[in-house]
């Protein structure tokens, strides 16, 4: 996989370079099509002072980057992801900063980290170093993708680690977690899976129906009792049938709900990604990479928690069994899938990308949109639709005038 233009110029992951503004003066940047919650400007400026957008400016010391010909649009929120470039988010604290780094140089400015079934301590442990890493600013938070999920429906988690959606268990983990967990995945079919949606709700935790084998009805039952996303919709669920309508109905229905998509070309044929933006609204879909260590690294042997995956010609699958095991997605390649080959407009892709998931996080007060006042994260777009640039708070980690 190529590296963006500029990204061998990016500073490392924690050195002072990386933590600092690029420049003591605003910088505006001018000419590009500016994609705003109100609609796309052309030839539009968007200024930076320090690591916020602010209103233009008159300063004459302001540091003038032209960017004309290109697309600006806010930096991409992810959801749902397990690591990338050689590392996962189940790693020691280097790796989780690799990773991170990784999905960076690849215009994720904001960032959920995702852990995969293994044994309660060892999430538990994970929790606390993920927590501290959020704590930082480094992470938006942490997502527990199994282990309370259905057998039947494991996909590439360990069978023999799963367990019952015990509401003491689910909560043994928020507070490992330390104010920093984001969401939980859960069938909650199982026993106790209702009883812990309604406990997740309380605490303000994310309830995910996802890895499930649950019916229509069942699902309907969840999402009364709280549940509000859809993990990776049609992925680890029944398939949509005519008589048994299963939970991709009931979650695509339900505008409490948002779906998430993994746009690969893999995971979903583009008529299913059609049905989903067509029956949710563009209002309601998050694209997400559910990205393992692979993702930005390329083919080759690499373990996703406990087991073991094979990445070939940029398709990751377990050893054994040769079950999908997550994506090498970073979320450029699936706005640029999305754009030329779904034929989605930008303004819907910039939604499921960035302003869509920063709501559901409860951080579009901070990030999601390219607005005065938030963070000056944003990711700058050829014609082509390939990536040119990436800045996060302030300082660029892809420099387009390095490219």
């Amino acid at each position: 996989m190529a590296t963006p233009p500029g990204a061998l110029d990016a500073p490392a992951p924690g050195s002072a370079a990386w933590a600092r503004p690029a420049t003591t003066h605003p910088q505006v940047l001018t000419g590009a099509r500016v994609v705003l919650p109100s609609g796309t400007v052309p030839g539009g400026r968007v200024t930076v002072d320090g690591t916020k957008i602010v209103p233009d400016t008159a300063d004459p010391h302001a540091h003038v980057v032209d960017v004309e010909g290109h697309w600006l649009v806010p930096g991409f929120v992810d959801l749902h992801n397990h690591g990338g470039g050689g590392a996962s988010f189940s790693g020691t604290a280097d790796d989780v900063r690799k990773a991170i780094h990784a999905h960076r140089r690849h215009g994720t400015t904001t960032l959920v980290a995702s852990t995969v079934t293994d044994d309660m301590d060892v999430l538990v442990r994970q929790a606390g170093l993920l927590s501290e890493l959020a704590e930082q600013g480094d992470l938006a938070g942490i997502h527990f993708e199994g282990p309370f999920i259905a057998p039947c429906r494991k996909g590439a988690h360990s069978e023999a680690l799963l367990r019952h959606p015990d509401p003491a268990e689910v909560r043994k983990l928020i507070d490992a977690a330390r104010g920093r967990a984001r969401m939980v995945t859960l069938a909650t079919e199982l026993p106790g899976g209702i009883d812990s949606v309604r406990m997740l709700a309380e605490h303000g935790v994310i309830a995910a129906v996802g890895h499930t084998d649950a019916t229509y009805e069942q699902t309907v039952e969840a999402i009364e009792a709280g549940a509000t996303v859809a993990t990776h919709l049609f992925n680890a669920m029944p398939p949509l049938g005519h008589r048994a309508p299963g939970p991709i109905a009931a979650l695509l229905e339900d505008e409490r709900v948002t779906v998430e998509l993994i746009n690969d070309g893999v995971h979903l044929h583009p008529a299913a990604l059609e049905l989903a933006f067509h029956r949710a609204g563009a209002g309601r879909v998050a694209f997400v990479t559910d990205a393992m260590d692979a993702a930005g690294i390329g083919d080759g042997h690499y373990m996703l928690g406990p087991l073991q995956v094979e990445v070939s010609e940029g398709v990751a699958r377990l050893v054994e069994g040769g079950s999908i095991a997550g994506s090498t997605l970073t979320l450029d390649r699936a706005f640029k899938r999305a754009v030329t080959v779904d034929r989605l407009s930008v303004e819907d892709v910039v939604a499921a990308l960035s302003a869509n998931p920063a709501r559901l996080l409860g951080m579009d007060d901070r990030v999601g949109s390219l607005e005065p006042g938030k963070d000056a994260d944003l990711v700058l777009l050829d014609e082509n639709f390939d990536l040119k640039g990436v800045m996060r708070q302030g300082v660029w980690v892809v420099d387009p005038r390095l490219a």
